[in-house]
């Protein structure tokens, strides 16, 4: 059994009212077992080592990871009320996790997967949003929770003219060695424009600048609003899981999107997310 450091734990509320049945389980019963309450027995389901009353299953239980019971799972995991995954690519999903020579399964402590978490903090006195991109990160004999990137559109306000590669206005000349570099003060001059004399592959570290946002006590974390995972541990597959909090068994933590994506999409998605090769 691995040992496992939780530094985040999201507990969320859910609600259970429903009719129908689950095995010998029914109405408000049914519903509670149903649901999909955590990210971890979402992983357990997903991989068929659990099934919809909450029964763990290991390995030599003729129902572990059982290719059949796994099918009546995964069709429980979707969003039904999306408007963006379509029966279609639902099914052919289902059926690439299943195949039969190579089934594909979730690993929580494994990497292609992270969380997002919309958050609210007071930037000077005011009220804004951040995202905050987190992964597992392995540490000793256990894991945790790190944070691997941050999104503010007031940082990227700073350096939104980097995307202006033509340009030529600001520039320190080739020669200016032989003058010990004493034209630098034409850089230093305009601040707002000192992007501009750095090497054309620089990028912005958002992360640092949240890290000194911080400290210097310009930024104030206030409350979490939202969180949603990315999962690309599947073959060919991208998608996510949001909560979803209804009064019916398609509720908890459910697939919201899935999209069909090769390696090379699927890395361009992770490091535009997490800057993770």
């Amino acid at each position: 059994m691995r040992k496992v450091i939780w530094i985040i734990l999201f507990f969320l509320p859910f609600t259970c009212f429903s009719q129908g049945s689950i095995g010998s389980l029914t109405g408000d019963e049914s519903v509670f077992y149903a649901q999909t309450k955590q990210v971890n027995q979402f992983f357990l389901r997903f991989n068929g080592e659990e099934d919809v009353q909450g029964k763990r299953y290991y390995q030599g239980n003729p129902l572990y990871r059982d290719l059949k019971a796994r099918k009546k799972y995964l069709n429980m995991l979707f969003d039904n009320s999306s408007p963006v995954i379509s029966s279609d690519t639902k099914f052919v999903f289902i059926d690439d996790a299943l195949n039969k020579k190579s089934p594909a399964f979730l690993d929580f402590y494994a990497k292609g997967w992270f969380a997002e978490v919309a958050a609210s903090f007071l930037y000077k006195k005011e009220k804004v949003n951040l995202i905050l991109y987190l992964k597992i990160e392995k540490q000793r004999d256990g894991y945790k929770w790190v944070i691997s990137n941050v999104y503010f559109d007031r940082f990227n306000s700073w350096f939104i003219h980097l995307n202006d590669s033509a340009n030529l206005k600001y520039f320190i000349h080739p020669m200016s060695h032989e003058l010990d570099f004493m034209n630098l003060h034409k850089a230093f001059k305009e601040p707002e424009n000192l992007d501009f004399y750095f090497e054309k592959e620089y990028q912005p570290d958002m992360t640092a600048l949240f890290v000194m946002e911080m400290k210097n006590g310009n930024l104030t974390f206030l409350a979490v609003n939202s969180v949603k995972f990315h999962v690309f541990q599947v073959p060919n597959w991208y998608f996510e899981i949001s909560w979803f909090n209804r009064n019916n068994v398609n509720s908890g933590w459910l697939i919201s999107n899935v999209l069909r994506v090769n390696d090379k999409e699927k890395r361009a998605l992770m490091r535009n997310y997490t800057h993770i090769n």
